[in-house]
């Protein structure tokens, strides 16, 4: 596929590119600093900023989907809006884990132990997903990882789930950036999650 990945340069997106690079696919790979974006076969480092709804759409037009690993200061409809416009039918999604219930009803943002600091930014991930939920034209992927992302060796495995926290024996929720990756490019492969959210984790 042609895909083009949005926040190319940051921890996510740099895992990502690498990944759908990996597994062959042809990766145009945006961010404001495209000295910053990992090279290789396949990938196209491209500056662009997303904000801007019209400069995105020329860049995306032709791209089977569109990753985007931004933070929520673009919102959703800027983004959908660019697809629409280049006539891009996928949109999937790096989102937050805060909107995953741990309990029915109790969201993880809802918990004490929800850090008070990263809740505006959960907030914006939480508003960029039902803004998702209202859109019926393009086919859409929110991508909630587990509560923590860390650096830890590449498994290839891990479990996935849909609206509730995926945890171990020890209570715990975690998965590897590079094992994220691998979700988010299974998930862009092999649709099961269209129009929907869905978690990964060990």
């Amino acid at each position: 596929m042609h895909v083009t990945v949005l926040g190319a340069s940051g921890r996510a997106g740099s895992e990502i590119t690498r990944e759908l690079a990996a597994r062959g696919h042809v990766v145009t790979a945006i961010a404001r600093k495209p000295e910053a974006i990992p090279t290789g076969d396949g990938i196209t480092p491209t500056q662009g900023d997303a904000s801007d709804a019209a400069a995105l759409a020329e860049q995306i037009r032709g791209s089977d989907a569109v990753i985007s690993a931004l933070h929520f200061d673009v919102p959703a409809v800027t983004l959908l809006s660019a697809l629409k416009v280049a006539g891009v039918p996928r949109l999937l999604v790096t989102g937050g884990a805060a909107s995953l219930e741990v309990a029915p009803g109790v969201r993880l943002i809802d918990t004490p132990e929800f850090p008070e600091e990263w809740k505006a930014l959960a907030q914006d991930g939480i508003a960029f997903l039902e803004d998702l939920r209202s859109e019926h034209q393009i086919d859409w992927t929110f991508f909630s990882p587990a509560a923590v992302i860390e650096e830890t060796p590449r498994l290839g495995r891990f479990r996935t789930g849909g609206d509730q926290l995926v945890v171990d024996d020890k209570g715990e929720s975690r998965i590897g950036f590079s094992d994220y990756a691998i979700a988010m490019v299974d998930e862009l492969e092999r649709p099961k999650h269209s129009r929907a959210r869905f978690t990964a984790a060990y």
